[in-house]
């Protein structure tokens, strides 16, 4: 009686087929005419990059923030976009906000296809007008310096560049591409927060062109910046003579502050922290008026709106119940939450730089400073990814401010490659 040998098992067979489609996959080709684009447009963006940091456009320089706004909407133009300079009129007035707020650059594209993607980049810089003289734009090596070249002109001429890419590749397959430039984002935005917002509302993907610092990582989230203001009113009298005269507003203040400490949440990353505090005018005189400031920090918009409800609550309950105690809450930029949206297009930003033959690191875990991606996404439902510049240091720093040179062909081809697959349905 014959016996029928075991069919061989075709489970490593399989394994083995997978693995190398994945690999095929993980490694693809990249898409040569856009690379090849991408490598020609280098030496014009360095040369946008020059003529942008040439331009001084410190938050409060509003001569040279116009300056800069008219040659960013005058490069769109020639691009085809349907371009103004607009100037603000809905203004979030913050404790440090001047009188006169700088322009913002909006530009539309509009396509063939549904697609609406939106990009988004800062003109204003931190630094003094007549600093450029001593620290004009160089190029040392594979890096470029110059003030704001990191934070955040680099975005700016990221943005241009890649706009032009798809100009050049005759690519019209969004619904709308939109471009918003603002003048105010060191000073937190206090009058293109609203814009950002309503612009960014219906979008399906928000770009953010801040850098992506030393290793070029993308942002899903960052912490949201608060500002606390206590203010007490007492009434003065003499410190020696007739103390029991006046309302010691530095006693109350102290009070307020000590019943407020415990209010941060840290396993959960809201913090609250008192920084700053002035009360009295002599040393024998009882103070009349006391006042302190604290930072706030959250990972969560609702957190904010629950420590300013438990701010509220606790000044209720006074020291000295003939004092008079204020408290004011801004928030100075809300935090930027991760969505399954932002995961899914910044996991296929992976799938691209691999094309390339890098690697490309995500952090949905917030860190650091908050910046204008937040305000972007406080309506949408579509992804919001920060961090889509160029890899650089320096942001801030006297002379040391440097964006990497070879970060701008990956950048170029990722941003370009992001907005193609996105309209043409390749990235869900």
């Amino acid at each position: 009686m014959s016996r029928s040998l075991p069919a061989p098992s075709l489970a490593p067979l399989i394994a083995s087929l997978w693995l190398a489609c994945a690999a095929t996959i993980a490694h693809a080709e990249p898409m040569t005419d856009v690379h090849a684009l991408a490598q020609k447009e280098q030496q014009p963006l360095l040369d946008t990059l020059r003529d942008l940091v040439s331009i001084e456009s410190g938050s409060k320089d509003i001569d040279g923030l116009n300056q800069i706004a008219e040659r960013v909407a005058g490069q769109l133009k020639q691009l085809g976009g349907t371009v103004e300079i607009l100037h603000p009129t809905d203004v979030y007035r913050l404790d440090d906000t001047p009188e006169t707020i700088g322009p913002a650059v909006h530009a539309v594209f509009k396509g063939t296809g549904s697609k609406k993607i939106m990009l988004i980049a800062h003109m204003d810089t931190v630094y003094l007008k007549g600093m450029l003289k001593d620290q004009p734009f160089r190029v040392d090596g594979d890096k470029a310096y110059g003030l704001g070249i990191a934070d955040d002109k680099q975005g700016v001429a990221l943005i241009l560049h890649t706009v032009a890419m798809l100009q050049k590749l005759n690519f019209r397959d969004y619904g709308t591409l939109t471009v918003l430039t603002n003048g105010d984002e060191e000073i937190s935005s206090p009058g293109w927060r609203s814009t950002i917002t309503k612009f960014a509302a219906d979008q399906d993907v928000v770009f953010s062109f801040e850098g992506g610092g030393t290793d070029g990582t993308l942002r899903l989230a960052t912490s949201g910046i608060g500002s606390a203001y206590l203010t007490v009113h007492g009434k003065s009298s003499h410190a020696g003579a007739r103390p029991e005269g006046g309302v010691n507003a530095l006693y109350e203040l102290s009070h307020q502050v000590l019943q407020m400490k415990d209010l941060s949440k840290p396993e959960q990353g809201l913090k609250l922290n008192w920084t700053v505090s002035k009360a009295g005018t002599n040393r024998n005189v009882i103070p009349a008026d006391a006042s302190a400031q604290a930072d706030a920090r959250a990972l969560k918009v609702t957190d904010f709106d629950e420590l300013q409800k438990a701010l509220q609550e606790k000044i209720k309950n006074r020291l000295l119940p003939d004092s008079r105690v204020e408290l004011k809450f801004e928030v100075r930029r809300p935090p930027l939450e991760a969505n399954d949206a932002s995961r899914r297009v910044a996991a296929y930003g992976k799938t691209i730089y691999g094309e390339i033959g890098l690697s490309l690191k995500v952090d949905e875990k917030a860190t650091g400073g908050g910046t204008d991606a937040a305000f972007a996404a406080l309506k949408t439902s579509g992804a919001v990814v920060e961090g889509m510049g160029l890899s650089g240091f320096g942001a801030h720093s006297n002379d040391a401010e440097y964006v990497q040179i070879n970060s701008i062909v990956p950048r170029l081809y990722l941003a370009t490659r992001m907005i193609m697959d996105l309209s043409t349905g390749k990235l869900k």
